[in-house]
């Protein structure tokens, strides 16, 4: 019986357990709505159209947008600040 709960717990806490590529999604979903004004990503749309190079992340980087802006010592300060 012990055996069935322990496996069981394992399965449950596999199961909710986010991937790597889950959480840089959400770290960028944050990063942009931190963002106070309206072209943080270069595919946003202000009043002049597409953000492109008026956007944040294009002058200074200073938004995460991409996957590949996040380093594993980023990611793993965010899932340590998660826990």
């Amino acid at each position: 019986m012990k055996k069935i709960f322990f496996f069981l717990v394992i399965v449950i806490c596999f199961c909710f357990a986010k991937t790597d590529s889950e959480i840089k999604q959400e770290m960028i979903k944050k990063s942009i709505a931190s963002y106070s004004g309206s072209c943080a990503y270069p595919y946003n749309y202000a009043k002049k159209g597409t953000c492109g190079k008026r956007s944040a992340y294009s002058k200074s980087r200073s938004v995460l947008c991409y996957e590949s802006d996040i380093t594993d010592e980023m990611l793993q300060s965010y899932k340590k600040r998660m826990e």
